[in-house]
Parts: C-alpha cells; sequence; structure tokens
C-alpha cells in the first residue's frame, strides 16, 4: 500500500510503498477514503527536516542536555551514533483521517465492517487505528466533513479547558486552521469571539463565519481589544498560533495575550509558541494560563489509547473519543461550516501539489485533502507482503534469518550485527508495514510483511530473530520452535513462569533447534577478557563474589516496559541481562535469589533494587539495579573480587585489574557484544563451530529473574529448584 513519510534527515517527503497492517486486538482496520493535511503541524516537520543539524538543535535546545549526559556516561562516538540513528527513522504523516472498517480485532464490540470512521490514522491507504481513536461518521457528514474531526477536537479540548461561559469575550489569536474552526466553536458557546492573524486572506475567511478581526499588524491589537470590550479586556485568549520561531513577534504573543487579557482572565495554549513569560503581566492581574493536551482527556495514556480501558463518564464527561463524536455531531447538524476551511483537494499520488507547497511565502492554503482511489490498482496494493526485489532462490542453508519486529533495537543493533556477521536477511515482519519496510530497504532484505506467519511457514527461512514487546516472546518463540526454525530472541525469554515452562516443553521437541537469547553482555570484549583472567572454562572451580551496579536511569512510570503483563519490569526485562553476565562470569549457576526493592510497600516491579544471587559453587553476586541515580554517571559497573585479586569492568569500555600479574588495564570503545553475538551465532548454524549460550544457563537466568519477582513479593529468599 502507499503510505507518506518524513525524513528528518533532509526534509523530504515521500510516498512510499509498504505492506498493510493487519488488526489486531483491540483495533480496528480502516480502508481509507480521505486525509485532511494539517498545514501548521506538517509544516513544522517538514521545516525542522530542512534544517541543517544546528537548526534542528536550536529547535529543540531540551534535547541538548540530554546529549551531553549521553556523551558523559556512554562516549562522543556512541551518542552521536545515537543521534543520528534518531533522525534517520522516518515519522509517518497524518492524524486526521476517514475510512470505511474492513476488519475488526478481538474485543472490539461496537464497529462493523463497514462502518465509516474517523480516527487520527496516518496519510495511508489502510490504518491500524486503536477502537478508542475511532469514531462512527453520521450518514449526513459527507468524507470530506469528516477529515475536520480530529483536528476539531484539538480546537475543542482548548476550549474545554478555557470553560467560557454565555456572552463572554474571547481572543483567538492565529487563524490558521485550528483557529478558524476554535473560534467557530467559540461562537457556538455564545461568545464573542476576535480572531487575530497578519494574514489578511485567513481575516476574510473568518469574517465569513461571523468572526470579528484585528490585523496586528495594522493595529494595536492590545488597545483594539480593550476599546472592543469596554476598557475590561478580554475573559479569555486561546493561542492557535504555531511557530518555534525565536522572532520577537513570536515572544511577544504571550505579553500580549497577557495585557489584554481582563483581570482573573484565562489564557490557554493549543498552538506551538515560545513561553517567554513576563510575571509581572500575570502577577497584576492574576491571569491562568493552561496548556492544553492535543485531543482530550486518554491522550497519550496507553492505559486508554491501546489497552483500550475508557474513563467512566460520570467523571470524565469529555475523553479525546467523546471529543471526536461531539464535532461529528455539529457537523451532521450544520452549526460547525468546514466547506469555507477546504482549499484543495488531490489524489495521494499527487501530494506535491500540498507539500510542495508547504510554507510557500504568499500561499493562501487552509485546509488541503487528500482523496484515495477505490481501483482495482489500489485494491492490489493492499497485501501484507511486498516484494522490494527479485532474488534467485535461496537454498534453505543455517544462517537464513526472517526478523519479527521492527522497532528502533531491531534497526540500530539487530540488522547492523546481523549483516556484519553475513547473514542472509530474507524476510521482515512488523505490526504496522511501514517500519519493516523502510529497514528492508535500508539493508537491503528482499522482502517485507506485516503477517509473521509468512515467516514461519517460508521454508527458506532457518533462523528467526524475534525483537518484538516482551509480551509476545514466549508465544513467538514456540510457534518458531514448532515451525521449525533456529530461534534467537531478544530478553526476557518470557515474562511468566507457565510461559517458561511451555518454552521448555517445546524446546524438548524440537531438540534439533537452537534457541538462544540476547544475553550479549558475556560477549563484550571486557567480560571475555575479565573471563580469561579469572581462569576461563575453570574459572567456576573457585567462588568469587562480584557486585555489578546498573545507573540504568529512570523511565516515564507510564511506560510499557513497567507493565507486568506487557513489558515484565526492568528487573524481569533489563536486569537479567547481569544475571546472566555474572553466571558466564563465576562459571555456575543461581541456586536461590533474594530482591529487595527501594520503598515501603510491595509491588509486582520495580526499577530501583538490589538482588542477591547464591551460586552452586559458592559464589555470591550482587546486582544493584538503580533507575534514581545520575544521568551522567556511567551506566554499567562491574566489581569482580576473587583470590585476593579485583577486576573493575566500567562501562564496557574498560577493564582495570588489581593484583593480576602482567594485567593492569584493556581499554577500548565502548561494546556490550552485540555484534560478536550474532557473529558467534551465524558461524555456529553454518559450521558448528561457535560460542553459544548453554541452554541451561538461558532457562537459569530467565527463571532467577521470575523468581526474584516472586522474592519481592513473599519477602523472602527463593529457592530455584
Amino acid at each position: 500500500m502507499y503510505q507518506l513519510i518524513q525524513h528528518l534527515t533532509s526534509g523530504k517527503t515521500e510516498l512510499v510503498t509498504v505492506a498493510a497492517p493487519q488488526v489486531r486486538a483491540g483495533y480496528v482496520l480502516i480502508r481509507t477514503r480521505r486525509t485532511l493535511v494539517s498545514v501548521g503541524t506538517e509544516r513544522m516537520l517538514v521545516d525542522f527536516g530542512k534544517a541543517s543539524l544546528l537548526g534542528k538543535v536550536r529547535q529543540q535546545p531540551e534535547r541538548v542536555k540530554q546529549v551531553i549526559e549521553k556523551i558523559q556516561s556512554d562516549g562522543l562516538l556512541p551518542t552521536l551514533e545515537a543521534v543520528f540513528r534518531k533522525l534517520d527513522q522516518p515519522l509517518p504523516l497524518g492524524y486526521c483521517h476517514v475510512g470505511e472498517v474492513i476488519a475488526v480485532g478481538a474485543d472490539v464490540t461496537d464497529m462493523a465492517i463497514g462502518d465509516r470512521v474517523a480516527s487520527n490514522g496516518h496519510h495511508a491507504e489502510v490504518v491500524c487505528v486503536p477502537r478508542n481513536l475511532v469514531a462512527k461518521i453520521p450518514t449526513s457528514v459527507t468524507d470530506d466533513q469528516a477529515t475536520f474531526t480530529v483536528i476539531g477536537a484539538v480546537g475543542l479540548q482548548g476550549i474545554r479547558l478555557l470553560n467560557p461561559t454565555l456572552g463572554e469575550t474571547v481572543v483567538v489569536v492565529g487563524l490558521g486552521l485550528v483557529g478558524l474552526l476554535t473560534a467557530q466553536l467559540l461562537r457556538l458557546n455564545g461568545c464573542r469571539v476576535i480572531g487575530l492573524d497578519p494574514d489578511e486572506h485567513k481575516l476574510t475567511l473568518a469574517r465569513t463565519v461571523g468572526i470579528e478581526t484585528l490585523n496586528p499588524s495594522h493595529t494595536d491589537v492590545i488597545k483594539a481589544v480593550m476599546t472592543l470590550t469596554g476598557g475590561v479586556g478580554a475573559d479569555g485568549v486561546v493561542i492557535t498560533a504555531s511557530t518555534k520561531s525565536t522572532t520577537t513577534r513570536t515572544d511577544e504573543i504571550m505579553t500580549q495575550s497577557a495585557r489584554m487579557s481582563r483581570k482573573r482572565g484565562r489564557i490557554v495554549l493549543i498552538g506551538v509558541v515560545n513561553l517567554h513569560l513576563n510575571r509581572a503581566d500575570f502577577f497584576e492581574k492574576e491571569l491562568s494560563f493552561q496548556v492544553s493536551c492535543s485531543y482530550g482527556p486518554g491522550r497519550y495514556d496507553s492505559a486508554y489509547e491501546q489497552a483500550g480501558l475508557d474513563y467512566p463518564l460520570p467523571f470524565v464527561r469529555w475523553t479525546e473519543n467523546r471529543n471526536f463524536q461531539t464535532i461529528l455531531q455539529l457537523l451532521s447538524t450544520g452549526q460547525l461550516q468546514v466547506a469555507p476551511l477546504i482549499s484543495q483537494i488531490v489524489p495521494l499520488t499527487d501530494y506535491q501539489q500540498i507539500y510542495g507547497q508547504l510554507g510557500a511565502s504568499g500561499s493562501h492554503t487552509i485546509a488541503s485533502i487528500l482523496s484515495y482511489p477505490d481501483t482495482p490498482e489500489a485494491t492490489a496494493r493492499l497485501g501484507t507482503s511486498i516484494t522490494l526485489r527479485e532474488r534467485a532462490t535461496i537454498v534453505p542453508s543455517a544462517g537464513v534469518v526472517g526478523l519479527i519486529g521492527a522497532g528502533s533495537f531491531a534497526g540500530a543493533t539487530v540488522l547492523p550485527a546481523l549483516r556484519k556477521a553475513g547473514a542472509t536477511l530474507h524476510t521482515i515482519a512488523s505490526a504496522n508495514g511501514m517500519s519493516g519496510t523502510l529497514l528492508a530497504k535500508k539493508y537491503g532484505i528482499p522482502h517485507s510483511t506485516t503477517r509473521y506467519q509468512t515467516l514461519l511457514d517460508e521454508p527458506a527461512i532457518d533462523l528467526c530473530v524475534i525483537t518484538t514487546r516482551h509480551n509476545s516472546h514466549a508465544r513467538l518463540v514456540i510457534e518458531a520452535l514448532q515451525a521449525g526454525k533456529h530461534v534467537f530472541v531478544e530478553k526476557p525469554l518470557a515474562i511468566y513462569e507457565d510461559e517458561l515452562a511451555a518454552i521448555i516443553t517445546a524446546a524438548s521437541k524440537a531438540s534439533d533447534r537452537l534457541l538462544t537469547v540476547g544475553f550479549n553482555r558475556r560477549f563484550s570484549p571486557t567480560a571475555r577478557k575479565a573471563k580469561s583472567l579469572l581462569g576461563g572454562d575453570t574459572s567456576g572451580a573457585v567462588p568469587m563474589a562480584i557486585v555489578a551496579t546498573i545507573n540504568a536511569g529512570a523511565i516515564p512510570a507510564n511506560a510499557w516496559v513497567h507493565d507486568r503483563a506487557v513489558g515484565g519490569g526492568r528487573i524481569l526485562g533489563e536486569a537479567c541481562h547481569h544475571i546472566d553476565l555474572l553466571t558466564y562470569l563465576t562459571g555456575s549457576r543461581v541456586t536461590a535469589v533474594c530482591l529487595n526493592a527501594m520503598g515501603q510497600a510491595p509491588s509486582e516491579t520495580t526499577d530501583s533494587a538490589s538482588m542477591l544471587l547464591r551460586y552452586e559453587n559458592g559464589s555470591t553476586g550482587v546486582i544493584n539495579y538503580f533507575a534514581n541515580g545520575s544521568k551522567a554517571y556511567a551506566k554499567e559497573r562491574i566489581e569482580i573480587y576473587s583470590q585476593e585479586r579485583t577486576l573493575i569492568l566500567d562501562n564496557f569500555s574498560s577493564l582495570t585489574g588489581y593484583g593480576f600479574r602482567g594485567f593492569s588495564s584493556f581499554s577500548g570503545k565502548q561494546d556490550k557484544g552485540h555484534a560478536e553475538q550474532f557473529s558467534q551465532l551465524i558461524s555456529y548454524l553454518r559450521t558448528g563451530q561457535g560460542l553459544i549460550i548453554p541452554f541451561s544457563d538461558i532457562i537459569n537466568t530467565t527463571a532467577t529473574a521470575l523468581a526474584a519477582l516472586r522474592s519481592l513479593q513473599e519477602n523472602n529468599w527463593v529457592l530455584l529448584v
């Protein structure tokens, strides 16, 4: 299918062919009829992409501190690589979508195939959207009108925060698409509306829908508003202008808004402007200021948007979905006029007619709509798999790879390591199609699909690499083993005990297939050097004590990794790396574990805790996994004490020895072992030679992490049987 994307490195807008997504539980699959181009938002993305690296920094100065901290902890080169990888990931464009439902996922009971719906889907021929971001369109509303649903909800949410009353005077600063819709909605609330914009075309358009207007380029708008309100000032100001320019004009927006407000007036920011606030302006009038978040309550809440958990109406009257419904109802009654705002309707394939003019001087475009053909040619493009380049038939042999999952880790780490290892990359499967197809193009992978079963059914593929979210790992591992594939899965192997048991059963039935996990730390040069200094394969004969301190850094509390049922928590999903590393260094396996977390009440998961480990050979381990430290400090430090000798492994870039004859230090570029692990894996599959993690170690590490969480709940040591 066709989809529009934005390249952040060059600013280029491109129509690409990607595999169509498949419906998922809690989601709705929609074939597109129309999408609306939000000129302000999408122009900022284009301008950001076209800017130089210095220009990008100026537009996002808040990122500079994060980059500096990463340089301090990880070094200059890894940081630059991470920055450029981030910029190299294109963004899907669009969030004002209309189409027809072609499939509904499990748990969706109030949508049916054939329903005409509005959503925040991208500019793509097929989109898969969470149920709570989809609203049915009344029969009296046309497709063109319905494309204004989501952008209208943006303005509506700002008004709900302003809480205007009948007869109040409200100033709308910026009469672009959001501003014109907001002004109309305020009039429907019984407000007197004054619109400000330097563009005479927009002012004229505003007057056609009953809005009083002022041009700040020709008028002292503060004096004018005071005059129009009898010296009282505006009851409210809604700022819908969108620019992050640092010019004096945009800096004045907040000052003007404050000075034209009445005492105890309210100001709501919907757009994007610099917030250079003058305390005196706000102090003297006791003004209220609030920033509006997108479409309304529920936005960016994964429980609402992804899991489909609605807020109870009696307690949260207006969610983002109910805001969608309100806009559609106003369109159906004719109270909200959008026809005058439509500047052009062009076919998707002619998108450059719109994007080539974004931000052009003298452009009077307010709203542009992309139309999507319903033709046999368009239908033929909607397959779940695509071939990017023809290739001779591959004879099945070890090391032909199919990748499930196309997230940032797959693109930044896994695929470069596989390519360096000389693996034959055959197919990549991703849920939404776009990320997988773009990675396939970048790494020369001939096939992209949104149906992972296609990969499992392909006889030429013998190694399945799984890099999806944690809650899918166990299921995909079992399916891949049952399909006769070797399996590499990113950590964790499983997030529940019953999943681990099912994997052990499946692996025993596929004993000729390799199953390994991405415990890469043991493959790092510093870890391997430490192992050799400790005695190599004979290290397990002598007990040792190891302390691993992980300065993991904070992750927002609502991130999916903290969800026990999705990410398993950071101890299970990340500290498992260090359990495996200690097992590798001690040459033994864990027999008991105890986890002590920061805080008082027991919890299902934690990201600040100390884990105590006992090993079969008498070794002890301590893993301090902390999320409350400084990002400027190194992330990983391993201290090893053995036979009156000490090794300090610092951030996988240096190793310092004390008490070792002939060795004092070893250093180099930070290397956590990803490339070496894949090199050894491919070598092992093709020749039978190479280092792999013993299956018993993998099971022991996973069981230890699961037992650690149980220890947290039970507040005692847990023995591993």
